[in-house]
């Protein structure tokens, strides 16, 4: 039986990034994701907020401890990964489903100084590391997200 396990969200951070190294030295962080989506409720539409846990590793990690703080948007491309573990205060399994990203696009304009003008940059995170390196020129944006 074939399977597929991708994920795409858009949204904001919820918090400032928190920057950790394992002690192999790889960069990771947990960022929460904040995906609204508009549902109609008794004729009148109303947001609703889906709160998403999202696992960055490696350079992709970094990039998003730099650039990105709380409230900054950011489309995020992975897969679902289930965690499950033993809960050490009442020995019941626990489980927690979160994505573990493998591309990001910062979208919006950008922090610092600059131009001015809006933009996005992509990053990508693969087995053999990042996409983009200093010797390899970025991605072009992508202006017209499918959905």
């Amino acid at each position: 039986m074939a399977s597929f396990n991708r994920v795409i969200l858009v949204g904001n951070l919820t918090r400032d990034i928190e920057l950790r190294y394992t002690a192999q030295g790889t960069a990771v962080t947990e960022i929460g994701l904040a995906v609204n989506d508009r549902v109609k409720r008794n004729d009148e539409w109303v947001d609703e907020t889906t709160f998403v846990d999202v696992t960055l590793w490696a350079r992709l990690a970094e990039i998003a401890s730099e650039y990105l703080s709380k409230g900054s948007p950011v489309l995020i491309e992975g897969r679902l990964k289930l965690d499950t573990w033993d809960d050490k205060n009442d020995g019941k399994k626990r489980s927690k489903l979160r994505v573990v990203g493998e591309k990001m696009q910062m979208l919006g304009g950008r922090k610092s100084g600059g131009s001015g003008g809006g933009g996005s940059d992509s990053y990508s995170q693969n087995a053999a590391g990042p996409s983009n390196t200093p010797n390899q020129p970025s991605p072009p944006p992508r202006d017209n997200i499918p959905f």
